[in-house]
């Protein structure tokens, strides 16, 4: 198969697939406002966003009632995507003052969660926040110019980006990529990976704009990423575990938990493999992959989604996130050119957020696939 079209990278064009399939522009733009101002500033059923201060906010995890760096990152990038500063702003000032460290085998890492006062309950990082943090920081840099100290957007990039290469270079501490695979790990000190934290279409900004002796680096890690999704989902059914080697096998059951089958972080994986397509458009296998996940769940009802072998059996257990499942279902419509892209995305549009006590997770996904599927997650 030939890779046809041409990416929004080199044209500036982003599919707007809501449009395609008929709603107007003012609807979907009615919607981004109305789902933005519902997520950030809705009643305590809705709302993840909470201002703090003058200058600060969180984005809080309503299932485990604390603050994580996925959070924190993910909601910069919304903001910048939306083009609102104060928010964005407000969320770098707490990330900058209570989760990056300063010091340490950690030093300009952030700790992965911490009490909604910034008190850190663990010290260690999760490198999905890293990697979005500098994202959005580029595209802050890029969007709105850069300010004094902390609001310096691309010097604070550039720092997270060194370190997550670098570390341990000089003394203690690991990076947050494999040296040899250029893989990105599931933490600093793990031997293994997590398929959901590969974001070539980010690694080929990062080789732009991180520090000139790194931009290679970046280059290969985007090739790696690439490649290393073909191990890591199932070839007849897309699915893909949650922790995996860095052959793509699962991983192991760790101490905390059994992360060998498809369930919440793998979601994500669908998600990121058509946002790629959609910037970059690099490798046509990503079209097949996201046939394959819609095929898989074209005939199961959100109410019925589980967890998953990833051949696809299903266990007696619920999905913890079954919207932000469905949302990332829909957001592979964006590469998929199978029967199931137009239902999705229909589906998807007609379903309204999570509310309650889990809505965290499911909800940033669906923010995430909302800009998409209306061609407003942007490079900028």
């Amino acid at each position: 198969m030939q890779i046809t079209g041409q990416n929004a990278y080199d044209s500036g064009t982003y599919t707007n697939m809501f449009h395609k399939l008929g709603y107007s522009e003012q609807e979907i733009n009615t919607r981004l406002e109305l789902t933005w101002n519902e997520l950030f500033y809705g009643d305590e059923q809705t709302r993840i966003y909470y201002p703090m201060g003058e200058d600060k906010g969180y984005l809080l995890d309503t299932g485990n009632h604390d603050v994580r760096s996925e959070g924190m990152s993910y909601g910069m990038m919304m903001a910048v995507q939306m083009n609102k500063k104060e928010e964005f702003d407000r969320l770098w000032n707490y990330a900058y003052t209570f989760m990056q460290h300063t010091e340490g085998r950690y030093k300009d890492y952030f700790a992965w969660h911490c009490k909604p006062d910034g008190t850190r309950i663990s010290q260690g990082p999760a490198p999905d926040g890293e990697e979005f943090f500098a994202m959005a920081l580029l595209f802050a840099s890029n969007r709105w110019g850069d300010g004094d100290t902390p609001y310096n957007y691309q010097e604070q990039a550039r720092k997270i980006l060194r370190a997550c290469i670098h570390q341990g270079e000089n003394g203690e501490g690991d990076p947050m990529w494999d040296p040899e695979t250029r893989l990105i790990k599931f933490v600093p000190e793990s031997p293994f990976s997590d398929p959901s934290y590969h974001l070539p279409h980010f690694y080929e900004l990062f080789a732009i704009y991180a520090d000139g002796g790194d931009q290679v680096f970046w280059q290969e890690a985007a090739a790696a990423s690439r490649a290393y999704l073909h191990t890591a989902c199932h070839p007849v059914t897309g699915l893909s575990p949650e922790y995996a080697n860095y052959d793509g096998s699962p991983a192991p059951i760790q101490p905390h938990g059994d992360y060998r089958h498809f369930y919440s972080d793998a979601y994500r994986v669908a998600a990121n493999v058509a946002l790629d397509w959609e910037w970059f458009r690099k490798d046509q296998w990503q079209v097949e992959q996201s046939n394959r996940i819609q095929s898989f769940f074209s005939d199961i009802d959100v109410s019925d989604y589980r967890r998953y072998t990833i051949e696809g059996e299903a266990f007696d257990e619920p999905s913890l996130h079954p919207i932000g499942l469905l949302a990332t279902n829909a957001m592979a419509s964006l590469a998929a050119d199978g029967p199931h892209t137009e239902s999705f995305v229909h589906q998807f549009w007609n379903t309204p957020m999570r509310q309650g006590e889990r809505r965290y997770y499911d909800n940033c996904l669906y923010f995430f696939s909302l800009l998409a599927l209306s061609g407003r997650y942007r490079i900028y």
